[in-house]
């Protein structure tokens, strides 16, 4: 495994601020790692990072990544059916590696690098004349003192709805360029007290119920958050529009600048108890104006200039530029760029027609704007490592085997999806969003829901592939492996969970006695 961090989940621990998750912790985890541990609700960064390192020690990931390495080509040799993956090393004792740049050969190569991966620039005249500070909320700068600065945010989606809550009583004065608002719902973060915690971890079952509860939550919200038309779709934008007005009582001029003109899901639905209060600050402002440019000591918007000690980029990340900027290339040396010249695309958003013994985790079409993303890369893992199983048994047994997606099934497949996404609220003209390219094609998200996307990659479908070398001819006539998948959805009867409610009872009264003293303050 090649990491460009320096650690396990370096992008939690390099890049962000405060950030913590926007799904609720028991979603946000492994279904074969759960903890019942976590303090919050939605858990912050720290906690995040806390476990998921202890997951890489617990399966003794560490001895099999190489950190501080950036993956600079990937490259399919057609004569020894082989990858040659061209690396550089980026500093560290990884550097004893063969020097600073090396070339590894593999028999199958996983794109781990998902859609969120490279930071967006503004596309704005004038941000490299700016002198003062400047940082992207996915490159955070640690060492930075905001304390008493005169503060500049753009952008208001995911990133900067957790930024601005946590500095706005920090700096001098803050400003939050918005190009157009996001709908908002509670976010109703809470801490998990000790008692519950200890049911979650001598009680299986209950912790199991909670997260398929909160399972059968998060895909009950798809329709309403996808299909435009759904009845949920306008109560979501009520209740959105409720927490808006809640939160700033008898501010008409804010409702109507916080209030998007577009249907509920067709950018992602945010939750947050905190980012609209700060609003009322006499120290922050909200600028709605064109943002004209930027210049040596601030931002012109609407033609006026502001004068700022720190610009704080909250634009998101180059989402449809898929594995940008590695230079990946398939057989007859075509290049994945080229391919996916008009948006990326790739069969079930695993593999890619003409790139063999090639997969990929969280690609094109496997996002979500309704449930935890987590989900479906479990769900791809598990077909991926399906396919690098065949190869490495051919390989065993001293000969070689290539997986190719057939063109015709991958065109099928997103013809399919595209027709099915058209309909959604993703695909409403009156929002720009970084789930689609500028001329309205979707290639981020997938249009249904967990459950679905689950049960297509619980099996292998080998008449979805061109299939040679060492062993085709079995898989050619297998027809297909069955892989079943991790069933999230509540299956306790109503019998078990009594059973259980009551053991959980028994355990709390114990809980309560030990720690009498104690439960008060939690």
């Amino acid at each position: 495994m090649l990491l460009r961090r320096y650690a396990i989940s370096g992008a939690l621990l390099r890049n962000d601020v405060a950030y913590g998750s926007l799904v609720r912790s028991h979603l946000y985890s492994y279904s074969f790692e759960p903890n019942p541990n976590w303090t919050k609700e939605f858990s912050g960064q720290e906690e995040i990072l806390d476990y998921l390192t202890g997951v890489a020690h617990k399966y003794g990931l560490y001895r099999y990544i190489r950190f501080n390495t950036c993956v600079d080509s990937a490259r399919w040799d057609d004569t020894t059916n082989k990858w040659n993956v061209k690396a550089t090393v980026l500093g560290g004792k990884d550097a004893d590696f063969g020097g600073s740049t090396y070339t590894m050969t593999s028999d199958f190569v996983i794109s781990g690098v998902g859609q969120l991966n490279q930071p967006k620039f503004p596309d704005v005249a004038g941000l490299e004349a700016f002198k003062g500070r400047l940082m992207h909320s996915a490159r955070w700068d640690w060492s930075y003192d905001i304390q008493g600065k005169k503060v500049a945010v753009i952008g208001n989606g995911a990133s900067a709805i957790q930024i601005v809550p946590e500095i706005a009583d920090k700096v001098k004065h803050l400003t939050v360029y918005q190009r157009s608002p996001n709908w908002i719902m509670p976010r109703e973060d809470s801490a998990i007290p000790l008692w519950k915690r200890q049911v979650y971890q001598h009680i299986p079952h209950v912790r199991k119920r909670h997260r398929a509860n909160l399972m059968q939550e998060r895909e009950s919200s798809h329709d309403p958050l996808v299909k435009p038309d759904s009845p949920g779709s306008e109560i979501l934008g009520g209740l959105c529009k409720q927490h808006l007005h809640a939160q700033l009582p008898n501010r008409p001029d804010l409702w109507e600048k916080l209030t998007p003109n577009y249907k509920v899901g067709c950018k992602r639905c945010l939750v947050s108890d905190d980012y609209y209060p700060v609003f009322l600050r006499d120290n922050v402002r909200l600028e709605t104006g064109n943002l004209d440019r930027f210049t040596a000591n601030g931002i012109v918007a609407d033609g006026q200039e502001e004068e700022v000690d720190l610009i704080i980029l909250a634009t998101g990340f180059r989402a449809v530029e898929f594995l940008h900027p590695i230079e990946v290339s398939g057989t007859a040396g075509r290049t994945l760029s080229s391919v996916w010249k008009d948006g990326g695309h790739a069969l079930y958003g695993v593999t890619v027609d003409g790139f063999p013994n090639f997969g990929m985790l969280f690609g094109p079409n496997t996002n979500l704007g309704h449930n935890s993303v987590i989900l479906m890369i479990e769900a791809q893992s598990r077909y991926i490592t399906a396919l690098v199983d065949k190869v490495l048994t051919a390989k065993s047994l001293g000969g070689s085997l290539k997986i190719i997606p057939k063109s015709s099934r991958v065109k099928e497949f997103n013809d399919q999806l595209q027709a099915a996404l058209s309909t959604t609220s993703l695909a409403d003209p009156n929002c720009n969003s970084w789930y689609k390219l500028a001329n309205g094609k979707i290639t981020t998200n997938w249009s249904d829901t967990v459950i679905t996307y689950q049960k297509i990659l619980s099996q292998v479908e080998w008449s979805d592939y061109d299939v040679t070398g060492t062993g085709a001819d079995e898989l050619n006539t297998s027809k297909i492996t069955k892989l079943g998948r991790v069933v999230e959805e509540p299956l306790l009867s109503d019998a078990t969970l009594g059973l259980t409610i009551l053991s959980a009872a028994a355990l709390v009264a114990g809980i309560t006695y030990r720690y009498a003293g104690r439960l008060l303050l939690l």
